[in-house]
């Protein structure tokens, strides 16, 4: 890896109280995000801006998002402060091309997906932030091939980050099971690794898995994958596990990099994700 090449990562990010939580996971972002290089800026591509366009936030001060509904109070007051990079919106932009990316100035800012991750990466959010929408009318291939034109930037210091879930099915959670992963669960997240650790560019093909309609119900929280297995197939090296794990039953907290040096200690806090002292059908995750 050249040394001025930006690392990039996929973090599984679960419950949004792992914001306030420290445990194993959260334990390993912050681990990453104290590993890097300071960053010139963040492209963050977030489960949760999942719309029927590309887009990226164009202001110069997002707004703290809270997208979710059922969780405590204080999850409700956390604000990450973070200010924006018109800058970095405007080359997104332009290395996409022929791709339409439009710039979004005032509808969304930074989503949980995004802030819930940061807050343990970089916890004093003095690093500007940019989110990338998932483009839920293309297929996953337009996202693997997005990404691999967005490598560029991680050689002008930006840190690219997907957040989401391998395995996200709400519906069959066990809110009761913290650290249990269902076996087709667990089949599936693992062919993931199979395929992310080897050759990130087949990425797609984890689609005929019999267990990808119940591990991604819905795309949005896979599709995140796609973008670090893109970058990843752009310079044809393979990511590395940052920190593996299923939860609650249907939920992948498994999480890669790509050309990171980072040691984690797997045992810092409690081993299980937070969970929301709430009934599933009254949350958002």
């Amino acid at each position: 890896m050249a040394d001025s090449v930006m690392p990039a990562a996929f973090i599984g990010h679960g419950s949004p109280m792992n914001a306030l939580d420290h445990n194993r996971y959260t334990a390993a972002w912050a681990a990453f995000g104290a590993s890097v290089p300071r960053p010139r800026a963040i492209l963050a591509i977030s489960a949760h801006w999942y719309i029927n366009a590309s887009a990226v936030t164009g202001m110069p001060r997002p707004k703290t998002i809270h997208d979710f509904y059922g969780f405590p109070e204080a999850l409700f007051a956390v604000e990450y402060p973070a200010p924006g990079d018109p800058d970095l919106a405007a080359e997104v932009t332009e290395i996409a091309k022929p791709t339409w990316v439009g710039l979004d100035l005032d509808s969304w800012g930074i989503d949980h997906g995004s802030w819930s991750v940061l807050v343990h990466m970089f916890p004093e959010a003095d690093i500007p932030v940019v989110q990338l929408s998932i483009n839920a009318a293309k297929p996953f291939d337009y996202h693997v091939g997005l990404a691999a034109q967005l490598h560029q930037l991680r050689e002008r210091g930006v840190l690219i980050v997907g957040s989401g879930n391998v395995v996200h099915n709400l519906s069959r959670m066990q809110w009761n099971e913290p650290d249990a992963g269902f076996d087709w669960a667990r089949s599936f997240d693992e062919a993931a690794v199979q395929v992310m650790t080897s050759s990130p560019g087949d990425v797609v093909d984890l689609q005929g898995h019999g267990a990808f309609g119940l591990a991604a119900p819905t795309p949005d929280h896979f599709i995140p994958l796609l973008y670090l297995a893109g970058l990843a197939a752009a310079v044809a090296r393979p990511a590395q596990v940052l920190v593996d794990g299923c939860a609650m039953g249907s939920l992948s907290m498994t999480s890669y990099t790509l050309d990171a040096r980072c040691d984690v200690d797997t045992t810092a806090g409690s081993g299980a994700p937070a969970v929301p002292d709430v009934p599933a059908d009254e949350t958002n995750m």
